[in-house]
């Protein structure tokens, strides 16, 4: 493998990543060799092959015009489904957010603000309402122990089948819930 970028830090061990935009980045300790850094490499081009294969399938990134629409749409749907599911959980947030956020789908602050991706817009509604009454249980439950699934799947009975809405279309699986 011919093309990579290094990164030097203060961290351990080698890292490979591979980024949206198709780059290879190795992530190395301040004081590797070159030597060990493209032997890692090497040791691992079939790995690198295969990712920026999956890479070039993903479908391009938004634009910022698409990025606002989806933001605009989000912010038309996310708000009233958190007010019904408010009503039914009894669970009421401080405030609600929506963001650009790629790597989750919500989250919920130690205060109970709440925030949802823009990108949940893009899913069907049974997914959007998993994701916004997970987020309402954070408000009671702020892990994911036992009391948490326990009060999810008071309101959500079929929570894991809704997940599964949610796998189809997250690259390699990523659990952003």
């Amino acid at each position: 493998m011919e093309h990579y970028e290094v990164i030097r830090s203060s961290r351990k061990t080698l890292a490979l990543e591979i980024t949206r935009d198709g780059r290879v980045l190795v992530r190395a300790p301040a004081r590797a060799t070159r030597h060990d850094i493209d032997a890692f490499v090497s040791s691992h081009e079939a790995w690198i092959t295969k990712h920026l294969a999956e890479q070039r399938q993903r479908p391009p990134e938004p634009s910022m015009d698409e990025l606002r629409a989806m933001a605009e749409r989000a912010k038309e749907i996310i708000p009233p489904k958190v007010a019904h599911w408010s009503k039914v959980t009894g669970l009421v947030p401080t405030g609600i957010t929506i963001t650009a956020a790629r790597t989750r789908y919500g989250s919920c602050s130690g205060k109970n603000r709440l925030s949802f991706s823009c990108f949940l817009v893009n899913y069907p509604d049974a997914a959007i309402d998993l994701v916004v009454v997970h987020e309402l249980c954070h408000i009671r439950e702020k892990n994911h122990g036992a009391g948490f699934y326990a009060l999810l799947s008071r309101y959500l009975p079929d929570h894991k089948e809704r997940k599964q809405l949610l796998k189809h279309t997250t690259d390699e699986g990523e659990e952003l819930l």
